[in-house]
């Protein structure tokens, strides 16, 4: 379902390319993130009757391979059109969930943000109250061999949701992967940096995601009535 208006979308085709998906769908068919995908499944620890939504879902992989009734909202025509070929047992809708996920309070068991965009407020929105939320965010060393160290993201990303959530656990997990000069072609286009001028060459990469698990804070009350 494509329920983006206008008004929530900032240039004709946003989000992820066609060309950018399908880099990265051939990068899971080739079976590197799988280590990444158990770690997300180790922590998230849905069971079959649970309901979750993926935000920024991409082209599903995650949610896909998760066993449950999904729900996923990314803003890429490309990548839902991708995640519904692939996975037709999940619901998949184009949205702009950086305004607002189209779906009532409450309605999921758990949500996961995968190096996806965060909106704090309707994630805690639509969890039940014993919810669970998993975020992750690339680790300083994910691609560290295409694109440089990066920066650590996890304290910034706990102080963004410490207004309504605490933290309940947090793990790193990681993984490398010798890739021929088509894979590593894949992994720079998935993560849009520019092509060499010269041919790209068979390289060992890695990919390190920063998991956090959240839970909703507990809401407390002062005073007296009378």
């Amino acid at each position: 379902m494509n329920l983006l208006q206008p008004q929530d979308k900032k240039s004709k085709a946003p989000g992820d390319t066609a060309e950018a998906v399908a880099a990265r769908r051939r990068l899971h068919d080739r079976g590197v993130t799988d280590p990444l995908l158990a770690g997300v499944r180790a922590m998230l620890r849905v069971d079959k009757p649970d309901r979750v939504l993926d935000a920024g879902c991409g082209d599903g992989f995650y949610l896909g391979n998760l066993g449950v009734a999904g729900c996923g909202v990314d803003i890429s025509i490309p990548a839902v059109d991708a995640a519904a070929r692939r996975y037709p047992e999940c619901e998949w809708i184009v949205a702009n969930a950086d305004r607002a996920i189209p779906y009532s309070n409450g309605a999921f068991d758990a949500v996961m943000s995968i190096t996806a965009r965060m909106n704090v407020a309707e994630f805690r929105r639509v969890l039940r109250e014993d919810g669970r939320l998993l975020v992750a965010v690339p680790a300083p060393e994910d691609f560290i061999e295409l694109r440089g160290k990066g920066r650590d993201r996890r304290e910034r990303t706990i102080e963004e949701f410490s207004t309504l959530f605490d933290l309940a656990g947090q793990e790193r997990v990681a993984t490398a992967a010798e890739l021929d000069a088509d894979g590593v072609r894949d992994a720079l286009l998935a993560i849009y940096r520019p092509m060499q001028s010269r041919p790209a060459e068979a390289s060992r990469v890695t990919m390190s995601l920063d998991l956090l698990l959240f839970r909703q804070k507990r809401l407390t009350y002062s005073g007296h009535y009378g």
